[in-house]
C-alpha cells in the first residue's frame, strides 16, 4: 500500500513538473533578468559576484548535475577532487568564450547541459555495466568535459548582460568567483543532507529511485530547451510573450484535434423539413393538413 501510494506521487511529481516546463518558455529559466541587466550597467566588482553566485543558486541543471556527482562520494578528498576538476572546465570555458565573444543559442547549450544531468544519472545507476557491458568512461575526465560544457552555458547567460565601462575581464573574473561562491553554498547544503540521508535505511532503498529522477528531470528539461530553441528560431510562429504563447499553444491543441476528428468517417445527416414547411400531413389524430 506505501509502495503504491509513493509511486503515485512520484508519477504526480513527474506530471507536475512537466506541466509546468511547457507552460511557458520564461518558466524555470535561469537567465539573465532585466533586473540584472540594469544592475550591470554600472556594477561594480562586488555587484558581478553577487550576480554570479545568484546565477549559480538558481541554475537548477548546474545543481542537478552536481547533486549527481557527488551522490555517492563520502570521502572529502574525492569531493574535493571532482568538485575542483569541473570548476576549473567551466571556469575556463566561462572566462575564454566570454573574453573573445564566443556565442551559441543559449537554449540549445542548456539542451546540452540538461543531457549531462541524465547521464550522471545513468551513470550512478551503472548503466554502462548493466545495459551495454562495459565500464564506465574515466569519470574524471567526464566531470572535466561537462564542466567546459556548463562553463560556456554561464558564459551565454553573462555576455547578455551590459558590461559598460571598465576592465571587462575583472568583471568576468568577478562573475566567475561569484559562481564558485554560489557552487560552495549549494554543495554545502547538498553534503548536509545527503551525509544525513545515508545514515538511513532509505538512502540504499531510494538511491535508485533518486539517480531515475535525476534522468527524468534531466530528459524533460532537454525538451524545455529545446522548446525554448523553437521559439527563438520561429519567433514570429511562437512568440515569447506569454499571452501570444498560450494562445498559439491553444491553437495547436485546437488544430491538432481537428486533424485527428478529420480521420473519422462523418455522417451525413440530410436535414428534416420542419413541420412549418412540410407537406400535408396529420399528428396522430387522423386529421391531415398543412400548414
Amino acid at each position: 500500500m506505501k509502495k503504491t501510494l509513493f509511486t503515485a506521487r512520484f508519477y504526480a511529481l513527474i506530471a507536475a513538473l512537466a506541466t509546468i516546463m511547457f507552460t511557458s518558455v520564461n518558466v524555470l529559466a535561469h537567465g539573465m533578468s532585466e533586473a540584472d541587466k540594469q544592475r550591470a550597467i554600472e556594477a561594480g566588482l562586488p555587484d558581478y559576484i553577487l550576480l554570479g553566485a545568484g546565477h549559480m543558486l538558481t541554475g537548477y541543471d548546474h545543481l542537478l548535475f552536481l547533486f549527481g556527482v557527488i551522490f555517492f562520494l563520502s570521502r572529502f578528498s574525492d569531493i574535493v577532487k571532482f568538485i575542483t576538476a569541473f570548476t576549473v572546465g567551466h571556469s575556463i570555458t566561462l572566462v575564454f568564450a566570454t573574453l573573445y565573444f564566443v556565442q551559441a543559442n543559449y537554449f540549445l547549450i542548456d539542451a546540452v547541459i540538461a543531457l549531462t544531468v541524465c547521464y550522471k544519472g545513468f551513470e550512478n545507476l551503472d548503466g554502462f555495466k548493466r545495459y551495454f557491458g562495459v565500464n564506465s568512461p574515466n569519470v574524471m575526465y567526464m566531470v572535466f568535459g561537462f564542466g567546459l560544457i556548463h562553463g560556456f552555458g554561464l558564459s551565454t547567460r553573462l555576455q547578455q548582460l551590459p558590461m559598460g565601462e571598465g576592465s571587462i575581464v575583472m568583471k568576468i573574473l568577478a562573475f566567475n568567483v561569484g559562481v564558485e561562491v554560489g557552487q560552495i553554498v549549494a554543495l554545502t547544503v547538498m553534503l548536509v543532507l545527503l551525509v544525513g540521508w545515508r545514515k538511513t535505511a532509505s538512502f540504499k532503498r531510494f538511491s535508485v529511485m533518486a539517480n531515475t529522477l535525476l534522468i527524468i528531470i534531466g530528459g524533460l528539461l532537454f525538451l524545455h530547451q529545446l522548446h525554448g530553441y523553437q521559439h527563438t528560431v520561429f519567433a514570429d510562429d511562437f512568440p515569447i510573450n506569454s499571452d501570444d504563447h498560450a494562445h498559439i499553444h491553444e491553437d495547436m491543441v485546437m488544430e491538432a484535434k481537428s486533424n485527428v476528428l478529420d480521420h473519422y468517417p462523418r455522417r451525413i445527416i440530410t436535414p428534416q423539413p420542419s413541420p412549418q414547411e412540410d407537406g400535408p400531413h396529420e399528428h396522430g389524430d387522423g386529421a391531415y393538413h398543412s400548414h
